[in-house]
């Protein structure tokens, strides 16, 4: 008979988020795997669960495989839970919940606390449709790409950013997306020193390039209102820099570098206004 493996969502912040049904689960796995067993012991002590967690993270998940894999067909519970929210969203999981497919192990999840709701139900943006992009790449192709796909993104934009990276994401977002698009920041939700801040994409890349980032980020970015503004900026600098005596392709490189824009969709702006 082969194991079950649980999806266990967390509090992302306040411990007094975790359900009953969560204190449960954990009790009752046979294993627990955590991103961060530090973390994981904190949230275990506040319930009172004795059972010492395991490593399951992103930089172990190939080698401890073998083990899950295992411990499912050898007919174990196994509970995972990533540092806050639910696992494998945009945190370790997904190659948890496919070995146990694999195995013909249950899979089952308790439901818990969301960043990415809990942003978007804050931020008075509309919430009838919405992507997910998780974080921005960090560089090169894929970030210019992805910011790219933003620009005429009409549905409104969820986003992780960390810390260390929260100041660059904006003033990028800002390049891409315009000065004026409107967005909701939330930071360190549910915990003591939580922060909703709101305004336009040009003011957060100001407002939060002079100060200290502090905690996790959520970024609620409003949808295309259907105008292209920042690649129509983007193309008249690359005009200017054209009549200056600047080669096309040398322009659209330095422009679409500077403002972390797709080269490939401003080469095409510049060609669909001859």
């Amino acid at each position: 008979m082969t194991g079950r493996l649980v999806l266990c969502a967390t509090p992302i912040g306040h411990l007094g988020d975790a359900s009953p049904r969560l204190a449960e689960a954990l009790a009752e796995a046979d294993v627990i795997l955590s991103e961060d067993t530090r973390r994981a012991r904190v949230l275990l002590d506040h319930l009172g669960v004795e059972t010492r967690p395991e490593s399951y993270h992103a930089g172990n998940e190939a080698g401890r495989s073998g083990r899950l894999e295992q411990l499912l067909e050898e007919g174990a519970s196994v509970a995972l839970i990533s540092d806050a929210g639910t696992p494998a969203v945009a945190d370790p999981g997904l190659s948890a919940v496919r070995i146990a497919r694999r195995v013909g192990a249950e899979v089952s999840i308790i439901p818990g606390p969301s960043a990415v709701v809990a942003a978007l139900a804050v931020s008075g943006l509309p919430s009838e449709r919405f992507v997910f992009e998780g974080f921005l790449p960090r560089k090169g192709k894929e970030r210019s790409e992805r910011l790219a796909t933003l620009v005429t993104e009409v549905r409104t934009a969820v986003l992780f950013s960390a810390t260390a990276r929260v100041a660059q994401d904006l003033s990028a977002l800002a390049a891409a997306l315009g000065d004026d698009r409107l967005i909701t920041i939330s930071r360190e939700l549910t915990k003591a020193h939580e922060e909703v801040w709101s305004g336009t994409l040009g003011e957060a890349a100001a407002e939060w390039s002079r100060r200290r980032p502090r905690g996790e980020f959520t970024l609620v970015v409003q949808g295309s209102p259907g105008r292209v503004i920042p690649i129509d900026g983007a193309v008249g600098e690359i005009n200017t820099r054209i009549e200056a005596g600047e080669p096309m392709s040398e322009a659209v490189r330095r422009v679409a570098d500077g403002l972390g824009m797709s080269r490939r969709t401003l080469y095409e702006a510049v060609l669909r206004q001859e």
